[in-house]
């Protein structure tokens, strides 16, 4: 179970978080919106300044090779700093075929998920309008209700804290086809997503909970959410190449870059993004830069206001935190504090295009970087990009050697295991495809996880250094564990922010044992289906007669008719969801019919495991080899282990809302 990674519209790739909920609460008939207490701002105190001239060293120094590495096409990358444009370049290019260069200026990325973070400045200003009310049930704002499932309403808040615990939504997520994009309202009122976890407890990223949020500032302010924010953030901030429209208006066209898996592949379609709050902007680093000047600047830039400053003190504060060792949600943005700085941001991907946003408000800094590809191996280079910045400009303090604890195996045993992210579908078949953790123990007393690796692409190794606290042992990264009753329930790192957290599986959810036994089922499987024609062939060239009549040769077909329609049943689905990861487009309503056929075909082969087993009382009630008996057995297992997928993964429940 858990074979597929569902690394899908968010970067998956080892996003923790643990503890307790606090959320402050309205009071009174004002709006959500406080001052948190002033800080100072500390000094830039790295060891190279933070000018132009130093930044195009060091981005020179890294952006050309790590993309031509990595086999990426373009980035553009910007630094903004006291109001201003520090530095700003592009790299590479945004058209491979006819070599044009990427224009920091003019040339639109796709910034995917960041998008989200105009949808809560969207939220934030009808906030202070009065229009809408942080802590209101959400179903006071739509024209559907959205289920009270654990009693308790979705609340913007919630939505904003990725919070509202909804399962996740592929399904219309990314289209290539104008004509297959559905209106906002329409696509959001088909499926209200399942709610996994109560309101308000437990963070599940969510692009339905963003894309609600669009759809509630496009029916309170009357205009549809593309010209909202065009007319109430776009054009105050003077962001003439940046727009929600798909496809995107001629004026801009010209200038978009092409995606690529690779830079050396063939540049893909244009990403269309049914929820379009949650991640359809098209922008360049030019334009980016404003929407971060105005945010470091209490909201506003040249002249223009798009918030005020204490709105923007509350959306950069901590509004939601699991754990207090571990970074929180504010709202809309996440916190990444690094080197002693309070930072918070965005990332964003979408297949292709891949993006991260930055705010360091103490030192009134801001960094974007994006880039046009995925890259070779899914390129890790924002994250190295951003860590190196902060080490050259942002340094911590000189902190005392720590030593390896004496309980590090005992810790680590403990810790190891597997776990689940919160982020996943759990009422379709898509439950197949959410994410699994395992953290394992190595032979030198360290632990390391499958899915975190370092820049050398090897697993990292993380040196336990207090009581269930580890260091990674190449960075500064840490992880924490929690414990419930003496025993490890969650994980979290302090490098990755609180939108998805990971808790320990169930013995019976887990890929420890799931995932070999499918394995072993699949193989069981597809030989059962090779040696019927092989022997059959090998009796004719051989004149050897079939040994079965009667019953018992009509069951020993039927038994191979039904490991046929089980291998087509769970191998259908594995090649449905493997080609789906690379083709998000595929995941729509023009696929239903395939799915409907897996799940028939899995109908027919529950309902026929009944004779598999039926051979199995056969071989053993009459005189026949040990080997042929052992056989039969296998084959029932194996068909009897399908059953057991079809249920616990909801792969026969006929549910296409995924």
């Amino acid at each position: 179970m858990r074979l597929l990674s569902a690394g899908i519209g968010l970067s998956f790739a080892f996003l923790l978080a643990t503890g307790a909920v606090a959320q402050p609460q309205a009071t009174g008939p004002a709006p959500a919106i406080a001052q948190p207490a002033a800080t100072a701002a500390p000094p830039n105190s790295g060891t190279h300044p933070l000018t132009a001239a130093d930044l195009d060293a060091y981005f020179d120094g890294f952006i050309p090779l790590a993309i031509g590495r990595g086999n990426i096409a373009g980035a553009e990358v910007v630094v903004v700093k006291d109001g201003q444009v520090l530095f700003e370049k592009g790299y590479g290019f945004s058209d491979m075929k006819t070599r044009k260069t990427v224009d920091p200026e003019t040339t639109l990325f796709r910034p995917g998920s960041i998008s989200k973070l105009f949808t809560w400045t969207s939220v934030m200003q009808l906030v202070e309008q009065h229009k809408l009310d942080l802590d209101a049930d959400v179903n006071r704002y739509l024209d559907f209700k959205v289920p009270h499932t654990w009693g308790k309403p979705v609340t913007l808040r919630d939505l904003m804290t990725h919070t509202p615990g909804f399962e996740e939504t592929i399904k219309n997520l990314l289209a290539t086809d104008p004509k297959a994009m559905e209106a906002l309202g329409p696509g959001l009122k088909a499926w209200v997503p399942e709610e996994m976890f109560v309101p308000g407890t437990t963070p599940a990223y969510s692009n339905y909970g963003a894309s609600l949020a669009g759809y509630i500032v496009q029916r309170v302010s009357g205009e549809p959410f593309e010209q909202y924010v065009a007319k109430h953030i776009l054009e105050p901030l003077g962001m003439t190449h940046s727009t929600f429209v798909q496809p995107l208006p001629a004026a801009l066209a010209r200038d978009m870059s092409q995606g690529y898996d690779t830079a050396s592949g063939e540049p893909k379609p244009f990403e269309l993004v049914w929820m379009r709050p949650a991640g359809a902007l098209s922008t360049t680093a030019g334009d980016i830069a404003k929407f971060m000047i105005a945010y470091l600047n209490g909201g506003e830039y040249n002249g223009a206001r798009i918030l005020k400053p204490q709105t923007i003190a509350l959306m950069h504060s901590e509004i939601y935190q699991r754990d207090p060792r571990v970074p929180g949600m504010g709202l809309g943005f996440y916190h990444e504090d690094t080197n002693g700085h309070v930072i918070v941001g965005h990332g964003g991907d979408t297949i292709v295009f891949h993006s991260d946003l930055h705010l360091i408000p103490d030192a009134h800094v801001g960094f974007y970087y994006s880039q046009n590809s995925a890259g070779k191996d899914n390129s890790g280079v924002r994250g190295p990009l951003f860590q190196g910045f902060m080490d050259r400009y942002f340094p911590a303090p000189a902190a005392a050697p720590e030593p390896t604890l004496t309980s590090a195996k005992a810790d680590g045993a403990r810790v190891a295991g597997i776990y689940d992210a919160s982020r996943r579908s759990d009422s379709n078949f898509f439950r197949i495809a959410a994410q699994q953790t395992k953290v394992s123990l190595n032979d030198d007393g360290t632990i390391s996880l499958n899915d975190s690796n370092g820049l050398n692409g090897e697993p990292r190794k993380w040196r336990e250094i207090k009581p269930f606290v580890w260091r990674d042992v190449n960075s500064k990264l840490m992880l924490i564990a929690t414990l419930h009753n003496g025993e490890v329930s969650e994980i979290a790192s302090d490098g990755y922010p609180q939108i998805v957290t990971l808790t320990r599986s169930s013995f019976w959810n887990s890929s420890a044992w799931n995932q070999p036994l499918m394995i072993a089922t699949l193989a069981m499987l597809l030989l059962t289906v090779l040696f019927w024609p092989i022997k059959a062939i090998l009796r004719w060239r051989y004149s050897s007669p079939f040994p079965l009549k009667g019953r018992a040769a009509t069951v020993y077909r039927l038994t191979r008719v039904v490991a046929v329609i089980d291998l087509m049943f769970l191998g259908g689905y594995f090649g449905a969801l493997a080609y789906g990861s690379a083709h998000l487009d595929f995941f729509s309503a023009s696929s239903d019919w395939l799915f409907t056929l897996l799940q028939i075909l899995g109908v027919a082969g529950v309902v026929g495991m009944l004779i598999p087993l039926y051979e199995v009382w056969i071989a053993f009630a009459s005189v026949r080899p040990w080997w042929t008996k052992a056989t039969d057995v296998l084959i029932a297992q194996a068909c009897l282990s399908i059953a057991w997928f079809a249920f616990t993964l909801n792969l026969v429940n006929f549910n296409f809302n995924y």
